[in-house]
């Protein structure tokens, strides 16, 4: 989802419109590039480059596009039941993609269901925040946590997925989470599969290690590999006229 930034300077007659997508943050008026952007600069393995010469380029693109929206969506219901609202299976959530709002898949909705189920199997769970923007300012990076809880006593960062498989994308970009300026006090830091298929809980609920030295590694890596990369920016006069 796109978002924009307007800033009218009166004096020089002129409004500026800063563009941003998924990949920025604005914070303290700069802007930061996202974790899972630079995530992404981590080796995949070859696990993924197998999957991509088996589905080609065309389909894995299409692929990955249709699993960050069912992603976007499935965290927009999670979020709408932390916050204590009912999620209907006919309601519709904004497809990232296309902007548009649009009825949850039955897939989806098997996601949704799951999260469900983890939450009635823990004891004692109090949601502390979700859907957060958190930052770093030394490291100048940013990202939107989705889950800071308590359970049984233990304070937990939470990253939920969809996919049925957890990358070392996947870990460095929670860790990164755990290294920023909002957070103070310890936390475990876990993923939660929702919609899993492998095994008959349809979740799984893991601890993973603090791996942030490999999320500056890929940060290193991003630098050089983005640098020159910045928001859209473009100025347009604040009147027109033929005279």
């Amino acid at each position: 989802m796109k978002i924009e930034i307007k800033k009218v300077d009166e004096q020089k007659g002129i409004l500026q419109i800063t563009t941003l997508d998924e990949r920025w943050y604005t914070i303290n008026n700069e802007f930061y590039p996202s974790v899972t952007w630079i995530a992404e600069y981590y080796p995949k393995g070859i696990g993924y480059f197998k999957w991509l010469a088996n589905k080609g380029w065309d389909e894995a693109e299409a692929l990955k596009v249709a699993a960050g929206d069912k992603g976007s969506k499935v965290h927009q219901a999670i979020a709408l039941l932390i916050e204590g609202e009912t999620v209907n299976i006919d309601d519709k959530l904004t497809n990232p993609t296309t902007g548009e709002e649009e009825e949850l898949t039955p897939e989806e909705y098997e996601c949704i269901m799951s999260f469900v189920d983890w939450h009635k199997e823990q004891k004692d769970i109090k949601y502390l925040a979700h859907e957060e923007v958190v930052y770093n300012i030394k490291y100048k990076y940013a990202g939107t946590l989705d889950i800071r809880c308590q359970i049984d006593g233990q304070l937990y960062i939470i990253d939920i997925k969809t996919s049925q498989n957890i990358w070392p994308s996947h870990e460095i970009q929670l860790s990164a989470y755990y290294h920023t300026d909002n957070i103070g006090t310890p936390h475990k830091l876990a993923i939660l599969q929702v919609g899993y298929r492998r095994n008959k809980k349809k979740f799984k609920f893991t601890e993973i290690p603090d791996q942030y030295e490999l999320f500056l590694a890929a940060r290193t890596i991003w630098e050089k590999e983005a640098a020159g990369i910045e928001p859209k920016q473009k100025d347009y006069p604040l009147r027109l006229s033929l005279k």
